[in-house]
């Protein structure tokens, strides 16, 4: 089951077929711990839209409401080495080797929907960065009872000159207008997503491929329940919250991101999210 947020209506989609819920409002939707259950039985006395080809040429909006959007880093290994080298004329490179192997993991306040971007959305970067790229991760969506609920894609876009300088200015190398993108949807789900999870990326500059890259979230080294454990340590969230789980692709150190480049993340069963570089 799928969950669309368009600009008058939420959709659900499945087994390729788009029903419009009477609710108009996210949170009134998404923080349940029945979700899954709640839609079937919502979709049950609905006449479909039509097939999944309506939602074509439709404005999908990033699917958030209220909650806000978290993150973990150094969740993958890829990350740690990635991190440890921006890091390395600061003398940082040592904490990010560190965090990687502590009990405590990473994990930093992202976004708001306000500075969120959804399908087809632009993403920015930071005119004071020179080295900035995309991070491609696997999006949580928790109840404020600690429940997973669902699935999406996010895009943690990330200024590695800025963090790479300092780890202290991690917040402004991380949050800013249109940092974080997420969408197509939210992929409600019974079962938690297998190991073999595919995520996958690309970058296109004009007609030109400047990366790709491919991984499963069976590779990261914290688990989805770890993580969202340490989140709600000390900290409530009355409307749900998301949680991007880190990545694990990473293009090399001579890439940086330019206005107009177009990124596209595909993770297996949910979809995929493309946006432009403002």
């Amino acid at each position: 089951m799928k969950l669309y947020k368009l600009q008058d209506s939420i959709v659900a989609e499945h087994e390729g077929l788009c029903y419009k819920l009477p609710e108009k409002n996210w949170d009134d939707i998404i923080n349940r711990d029945d979700l899954y259950l709640f839609l079937v039985e919502k979709i049950s006395v609905l006449k479909p839209e039509g097939s999944e080809n309506w939602l074509e040429g439709k404005q999908i909006l990033a699917p958030v409401g209220s909650q806000e959007i978290w993150a973990a880093g150094v969740t993958y290994l890829r990350s740690k080495v990635a991190r440890m080298e921006e890091s390395e004329k600061s003398g940082a490179s040592v904490f990010y080797d560190k965090v990687y192997e502590a009990e405590r993991p990473e994990l930093f306040f992202k976004a708001t929907a306000y500075r969120t971007a959804g399908y087809n959305d632009l993403v920015r970067i930071r005119k004071d960065s020179t080295w900035n790229v995309p991070e491609p991760e696997l999006t949580l969506v928790v109840t404020s009872s600690r429940k997973i609920v669902g699935y999406s894609i996010g895009n943690d876009m990330s200024s590695r000159s800025i963090e790479g300088e300092n780890p202290l200015y991690l917040p402004q190398a991380k949050v800013y207008d249109k940092c974080a993108a997420i969408g197509p949807c939210v992929l409600v789900s019974e079962k938690p997503l297998p190991p073999e999870t595919g995520i996958y990326i690309s970058i296109i500059r004009g007609q030109q491929l400047m990366y790709e890259g491919c991984t499963s979230i069976g590779m990261m080294k914290r688990k989805p329940d770890e993580l969202v454990e340490f989140l709600f340590r000390e900290s409530s969230f009355p409307a749900g919250v998301y949680l991007m789980t880190g990545t694990c692709l990473v293009p090399e150190n001579r890439f940086t991101l330019k206005s107009n480049d177009v990124i596209t993340i595909s993770i297996d069963s949910i979809g995929k999210l493309i946006n432009a570089v403002e």
